[in-house]
């Protein structure tokens, strides 16, 4: 019985993986870290400080994650409409993959974080990617969104944004 329970949760989870999660940092500061760049990104490196003084989108991804490739799009849409400060961090990546997937897709981010170990990730409370997390102006993290951006958690996000601007 409780077999059938988890396969149940299992397959209602598979049906609809873009959610938003609570997270233990929602209303915390994000966690201190400090990453090195992906060097063919042309970006500099991602850490805490740079989430200071300005409304910040962090969204964590891989060139080998499948959902992150669809989404990414919508990123570099999000880029364009607002401006918002988009960051990056590149979850247990090769250089040479993640160079490759930013110069096919295009490069929406300010920086970018090189997460080879994951360290940084499992700070942040990552289950996978994609995921994306909303920061404002004073390092604190508003929202998390697991799984990957549809149009309509773009247009949510974008809303966030605006509040959290106008909040500032």
């Amino acid at each position: 019985m409780a077999l059938l329970g988890l396969v149940g949760v299992f397959a209602f989870t598979l049906r609809n993986p873009s959610t938003d999660l609570p997270s233990v940092l929602v209303s915390k500061p994000a966690p201190e870290f400090s990453l090195p760049p992906l060097v063919r990104s042309g970006v500099p490196g991602l850490s805490r400080v740079d989430l200071i003084g300005q409304v910040s989108v962090v969204n964590v991804f891989a060139s080998w994650c499948i959902p992150c490739r669809d989404e990414h799009p919508l990123l570099v849409e999000l880029k364009e409409r607002t401006g918002v400060r988009l960051f990056g961090l590149n979850l247990k990546d090769e250089e040479e993959n993640a160079g490759a997937f930013l110069d096919e897709l295009g490069n929406p981010f300010d920086a970018i974080g090189a997460d080879t170990n994951g360290r940084a990730s499992i700070e942040w409370g990552v289950y996978g990617v994609p995921e994306t997390f909303l920061v404002n102006r004073d390092g604190v993290v508003l929202t998390r969104r697991v799984g990957p951006l549809d149009r309509k958690s773009l247009d949510d996000l974008i809303v966030s944004i605006q509040q959290a601007e106008d909040a500032e």
